[in-house]
Formats: C-alpha cells, structure tokens, sequence
C-alpha cells in the first residue's frame, strides 16, 4: 500500500531544525511536538549546520555564472546517474546502519526513498520502521542502571540484568545491553580489547604512563555522560583539569553527533588557553580528526587511554557521581534550559564553594588558580 509522500516547507524544517541546534528540547519531545521522525529531524539539524557553515565560507560567491539554458542542457546531459552519485559520495559505507538511516532526505528531488535506501544497503523496512522514543518504563530502567553504574561500574550487561531482576523487574540481557548501549555505557575492566576504535581513525598513544601531574593547565582531560531527565535524556561533556579537578568547560546536547565535544574544547581554550597534553578514551568523537586536529594544531600532546588504563578517567567519574547524586538525581529536569540552568548552578557550585580532600580541604578553583600563580612567580 503506497501513501501520499508527506511535504515539509523550508521554513518548517528550519524551524524544527533550530530547536534541535538550541538543544531546550529532548528528540523524544521534538518528535512528540512536530510528529516528526527523529531521523528527519537530526538530518534537518545537520544539513542547517552544514548550511551555515556554508554561507560564512564564501563558497557561495565562489559559485561561477553559467546560463540556465546551460545548466539545463549539463543537467539533462549528466542524469540520473550523477545525482545518485552525488548522493552516495557522502561517505556512508563506514557509517553503522542508524546513521545512514539518518541521512534519507524524503524531499529529495531526484531520488526515492527506495532508491536512497537500496544505495544506503538498508532494507525499507528498516527505515520506515516506528519512531524508536525510549518508552516511561524504559526511561525508568535507564534511570535505574545510571545510579547502579556509579555503584559498579565494572557491572556489564549480564551483572546489571541480574541486578535488574532481584530489584522486581523483568528484563532480560538484550534489553538491558541495548539500554547501556543507549546510554553510552560499557562496563569498566581490564581485558584483552577495551574498545573497537573507528576504523580510519587514529589511535594516539598513551604518555601519562608514571607521570607526575601536579600542576595547573599540565593535562587536561574530558568524557561524556548520560543525563537522565522527566522525559528523554541529555549527554553532557566536559572537560576538566587534571592537578586541580576544575571543570574548565561543558556542554549538553540531545544526540552524541562530535559537534557539542568541539564546542566545550573550544570553550575551554577559549577561556584558559591550552594544556601541555589532552587525554580521552577511545570514543568515536575523541579519535575523530576533527577533534583531534584542534589539539595538534595548537600543539597539544594527544593522550589516549589503552588497555588496561581504565583507573585514569577516575577523576572525571568522580565528578559524574557527585554531579547525579546532589544535582540531577534531586531535580526532575523538564527541559533542556532548566538542566543546563541547573546543572550549571552545581558546577559554579563544585569549582567554587565545594572543599575538595584530594586538595587539602581547597575548592578546585583555589587549587587551579593559587598553583596558577605559584609558577607566575616563579616565572
């Protein structure tokens, strides 16, 4: 049974758009507000980013002059075949099957979906399938499985259905893997391969081995977490001082797209200049080029944690657990502005007024500022 394919004008779709860039709202309540699939509206956000980018780069003005006689003859000369390659020179093959699902345009001119999802190897199925919003019971396991994980975080999908299960609850490994998945959480452990790193990204090597770090602006360091709220979820970066824990900068966002990580290194540059070294895991948004390419061309060290290493990103987890249990888990954020607000306020709170024992009793603003002006002097 075949319907009428549904239409959206520009200014909707810049409108919708807009929102998802803003971040106020979860994907779940865009998708509840608009009754637009939550795959339309992440490629809408991407092609408005990639749109404004555009128009800064005067590539536009670049454009040469030709007829439009001429570029309908080229344009009925070059055919079908051309635009389908187009479409498919985007460097897809490489992404997983969700994220290709993502970049099926339904207002492309010139292409079907069926054409764009033969091109794109997933079946149709698979694209027109239901708008995948994480259900109230979901939310709540989720919910669930983020405090545990800050209890145990060596828990895996097998110790966390267990544990699911001897709190009353009936789930079984699959959901509960799929839920971690979500969340982006994996359980934390010494093993033979910690991570499946991306396969054309570069992985740097890691230079904190038996390292002495105790001074400001030495390392700094960076992950991202999952951010429960009433409806939906937020992930939220940021990126810390090693020596004195401050957090330098941070961002929320409603998707994991790197975009959100590039904001909060550039924040945290922008504001305290630059550390000697950056160390990250092994995630996708930390390998990737455009990430890392920001640290060497200001002639950062790259750092990155291999096997074995898993106590390093302690610090940050620490902060994560403070963070949930005196912030988030006491508020039921409704929007994104209200936890950015919130959250904020904790942050302010943590460098600022909160005594740190790792520091000798000091907040990690005094210890990042008093260490700061100890080395000036003896500059």
């Amino acid at each position: 049974m075949t319907g009428q394919r549904k239409r959206y004008s520009a200014d909707f779709k810049a409108k919708v758009a807009l929102e998802a860039i803003r971040g106020e709202l979860t994907m779940a309540q865009l998708v509840s507000k608009h009754g637009v699939h939550q795959t339309m509206i992440n490629a809408w956000r991407k092609q408005a980013i990639e749109g404004m980018a555009a128009s800064f780069s005067g590539k536009a003005e670049a454009t040469p002059l030709v007829e439009a006689a001429e570029i309908d003859r080229l344009h009925a000369k070059i055919g079908q075949l051309v635009v389908e390659r187009g479409f498919f020179a985007q460097g897809l093959r490489s992404m997983s099957a969700g994220r290709r699902r993502e970049m099926v345009d339904r207002s492309h001119p010139g292409l079907s979906v069926v054409r764009q999802c033969a091109l794109l190897s997933i079946s149709r199925s698979h694209y027109y399938g239901p708008v995948r919003g994480e259900s109230a019971e979901n939310l709540a396991l989720m919910r669930l499985i983020d405090a545990q994980f800050l209890e145990t975080p060596w828990y895996g999908s097998r110790q966390m259905t267990h544990h699911l299960r001897r709190q009353g609850h009936v789930v079984n490994r699959k959901r509960v893997r799929r839920l971690m998945g979500r969340m982006g959480l994996a359980a934390i452990y010494q093993r033979p391969k910690t991570s499946v790193p991306h396969p054309e990204h570069k992985i740097w090597p890691y230079l904190l081995r038996d390292m002495t770090i105790d001074r400001p602006d030495h390392v700094w360091c960076t992950d991202i977490t999952y951010i429960p709220m009433r409806r939906g979820f937020l992930y939220l970066i940021a990126v810390m001082d090693w020596a004195s824990r401050r957090v330098l900068a941070w961002k929320l966002s409603n998707s994991m797209d790197i975009d959100f990580c590039l904001e909060a290194l550039r924040d945290a540059m922008a504001r305290h200049g630059k550390p000697e070294i950056f160390n990250t895991d092994q995630g996708g948004q930390f390998t990737s080029p455009r990430f890392t390419g920001i640290l060497t061309d200001a002639g950062i060290k790259v750092s990155m944690d291999g096997r074995g290493r898993w106590m390093d990103n302690v610090f940050i987890e620490r902060l994560w657990r403070s963070l949930k249990y005196e912030c988030v888990y006491l508020h039921a954020f409704e929007t994104g502005s209200e936890a950015r607000a919130g959250i904020g306020r904790w942050i302010d709170y943590y460098n600022n007024q909160r005594p740190h024992s790792a520091l000798g009793g000091q907040t990690p603003d005094e210890a990042y500022r008093q260490r700061a002006d100890r080395l000036c002097l003896a500059a």
